[in-house]
């Protein structure tokens, strides 16, 4: 399974969106400084959830890094989050 898979998976699960887009932009970023040579490293996710409904930016923010968990967390280099109801 991809990392891409990884995310999506995991945001499908913790907040059931009404609509959810991951994609993977390491190639973007190929030979920067710490993206790796094997890609899979940096991803835009737009998110829309009643879960956030009541939620600052950063408890959204929090909420999504707290669903990814520390070891996905850990395998991502760079994560851009649009998180909307």
């Amino acid at each position: 399974m991809t990392v891409r898979q990884e995310i999506e998976d995991a945001l499908r699960a913790a907040f059931a969106p009404r609509e959810i887009v991951v994609v993977d932009d390491s190639a973007s970023h190929a030979g920067h400084a710490g993206a790796p040579a094997s890609g899979q490293s940096h991803f835009n996710v737009m998110l829309r959830s009643a879960e956030f409904k009541g939620k600052n930016r950063v408890a959204r923010h929090r909420a999504v890094h707290a669903a990814l968990g520390p070891e996905l967390i850990g395998r991502i280099h760079a994560l851009a989050l649009d998180l909307d109801v």
